[in-house]
């Protein structure tokens, strides 16, 4: 079976519905304060390093901000705690994104992020393992929810309380790695783990439909024999209210479906292929950075 939420919050039934998932306008602005944190932090990071990627960043920031900070149970102090919540970025990529959230909540300075992409830095243009909060090097695409796949079966086994947490690109559910992790996830009922995939319809050379068609997606994930759920992952009540009623069914993995934009939040980057491999110059980093004060 597979769940839809709402695809628009608003007006008085948005109230309604986010007080019932227990969020208040409070929580719906810090999470807007902190995707717009970190959407900046990508476009300046992206510039100074002449890094690509920066659409995939900017994708996936509104579902960052909301695991970060109200969903994953792990802190800067508490990295290698047993029962800490794991977080894989398969999409790894997309790095700039998860190091400024991480930055902001403490796993490191936020100065830390100027050395990103650069000679001597730490922060590498793919997520990597070592730097603190993350949990696994990623980049080669397909790798990511194996893994979480063994740690989610290591958890239900050491009788552990931990969640695992994968985000996907739809590009990277072209890989047949990807639907072989999500059979043996289904067929271990590792209802501990949740795949979220930034479904924002394009990915390195082109759009998913031309390259190679997922629809529809979350049949897909069902028939695999996962519960699904579909949302707008730009719509910050609908990311939390998904990701706090986990496993969506007992005994199954949850798959949310995130319907995203590539390059969301700056009005010439979305939607725009460009914005995949190329890095903003002077004058586009200033016209992005003007967009996002709002």
């Amino acid at each position: 079976m597979t769940l839809k939420l709402r695809s628009v919050v608003g007006g008085a039934h948005a109230v309604a519905h986010d007080l019932a998932v227990g969020v208040t306008s409070r929580d719906l602005q810090g999470f807007a304060d902190m995707a717009r944190k970190v959407r900046r932090h990508v476009v300046r990071m992206t510039h100074a390093g002449k890094a690509s990627h920066v659409g995939s960043c900017l994708s996936a920031a509104d579902i960052l901000a909301v695991l970060y900070c109200a969903i994953l149970r792990i802190a800067p102090d508490s990295t290698c705690s047993a029962e800490r919540d794991r977080f894989i970025l398969s999409k790894g990529h997309a790095c700039a994104a998860l190091y400024a959230v991480m930055a902001e909540r403490g796993f490191f300075p936020v100065e830390a992020l100027d050395s990103f992409y650069q000679n001597g830095g730490k922060l590498f243009g793919h997520a990597t393992c070592g730097i603190p909060g993350v949990e696994f090097s990623t980049g080669a695409l397909g790798h990511g929810l194996p893994v979480g796949c063994g740690m989610a079966l290591a958890g239900k086994r050491d009788r552990l309380g931990y969640r695992v947490f994968v985000m996907l690109s739809d590009g990277e559910c072209d890989e047949g790695s990807t639907w072989e992790a999500a059979l043996f996830a289904a067929h271990h009922e590792l209802s501990n783990l949740t795949v979220i995939v930034d479904y924002n319809k394009m990915q390195a050379m082109g759009h998913v439909s031309e390259i190679l068609n997922l629809e529809h997606l979350g049949s897909k994930w069902s028939s695999f024999g996962w519960a699904v759920t579909e949302i707008d992952g730009h719509d910050l009540g609908e990311i939390r209210a998904a990701l706090t009623s986990l496993p969506r069914e007992p005994s199954r993995p949850t798959c949310v479906v995130a319907h995203t934009v590539k390059g969301k939040g700056v009005s010439f980057m979305e939607n725009n292929i460009l914005w995949h491999y190329r890095s903003p110059n002077q004058e586009e980093l200033e016209s992005a950075l003007e967009e996002l004060k709002r």
